[in-house]
Order: structure tokens, then sequence, then C-alpha cells
């Protein structure tokens, strides 16, 4: 199930800034989580479903990647967003 667009809109607008700010790095940092999040509750109750534990961990790396450019490019937003998230690092 994808997100719905209230849930989207109002993701955006809680770490982008704007509603209309979709390609800040925070927004799609927190839409990823959302959906990592929404895929690990679906895989708990379908461990062989093999595709999607797949595309978990394509979705966990691309994560990787956004939050290693916010902290190479502004630190103190890095913070902010892994302590918002409920992130470890």
């Amino acid at each position: 199930m994808q997100l719905t667009k209230e849930k989207k809109s109002q993701i955006i607008q809680d770490f982008g800034g704007a509603a209309k700010n979709t390609g800040s790095t925070e927004a799609q940092i927190a839409l990823l989580t959302e959906r990592i999040n929404h895929i690990s509750g679906h895989l708990e109750g379908n461990k062989k479903d093999f595709n999607t534990s797949r595309n978990l961990l394509k979705l966990v790396g691309k994560r990787k990647r956004l939050l290693k450019f916010l902290q190479d490019t502004n630190l103190t937003s890095y913070r902010k967003l892994l302590e918002q998230l409920n992130l470890r690092k």
C-alpha cells in the first residue's frame, strides 16, 4: 500500500518547510522512513516475501545515502532529523 496523498503532504510540510518543498533532503528522508516502517510491518507477517524484502533493502540504502549527504552538507539539520525520526546513527 502506498502512502496516501494526505499523509505524504503532511510529512512534506512537517519536514520540508513548505507544502511544495518535496525535493528537500529532509522531506525525502522522512518519506523513505515512513515507507520503510510500513514495509517492515508487512514483512513481519509475510516472512517469505523475498521481493519486498529486497525492495526494503534498496530503500534503506537510498535513505542511508541521503543521510550521508545531509550529514556532509548540514550537520545541525542532520542531528535534528535523526532525533525527530528516532533513527540511530
